[in-house]
């Protein structure tokens, strides 16, 4: 469940939510690179606070650990829950316009560096050694060791002729 903007400036104080605010867009997106890996650092700072505030407070409710400040200690973790949530989307919001501006920036890089590579190509000399006095012939041709035993197809047509005019000859002298 997402939590308003006016949530968000009820639940934190005044120096808290200035950050926070800048986390939502269209000003998220006006932040530069270093500005924004600024916030990032301090999201996850302050998340990490409020995180480690409900982990302990779990933990002197088990009876795992000794309370800090017995009278400061509400019974319940709530209002520091929601607080975490608040900077938890924060961040995650932060987090993913920084993925966006660094994927950016690698593009860019990218791109820099092929168009550079492409330039270096079209610079280079081209290598197209001349023929010499007389042009070669090209690749030999390699005989095929099988050719031959195979016997052309000019002589199969024969062979089978001189068998038939043979049995013509012999039948011819059976009959006479």
């Amino acid at each position: 469940m997402s939590t308003s903007i006016a949530d968000e400036r009820r639940l934190l104080a005044a120096e808290e939510y200035e950050p926070v605010a800048r986390s939502h867009y269209p000003a998220l997106a006006g932040l530069g690179r270093d500005e924004l890996m600024e916030l990032v650092r301090w999201l996850r700072e302050r998340r990490g606070k409020f995180r480690g505030q409900i982990e302990h407070r779990r933990r002197v409710r088990r009876g795992k650990a000794d309370a800090r400040n017995t009278a400061a200690e509400p019974p319940s973790e709530r209002g520091v829950a929601a607080k975490k949530q608040v900077f938890a989307r924060a961040l995650k919001r932060a987090n993913a316009r920084l993925d966006s501006v660094l994927a950016d920036e690698k593009r860019a890089a990218m791109r820099a560096g092929m168009h550079a590579a492409l330039e270096r190509k079209r610079r280079a000399p081209v290598h197209h050694p001349p023929s010499g006095r007389r042009a070669r012939g090209g690749a030999q041709p390699i005989e095929n060791p099988k050719g031959a035993d195979i016997v052309q197809p000019a002589t199969v047509g024969s062979i089978s002729q001189a068998g038939r005019v043979a049995q013509a000859r012999r039948d011819k002298r059976e009959k006479t």
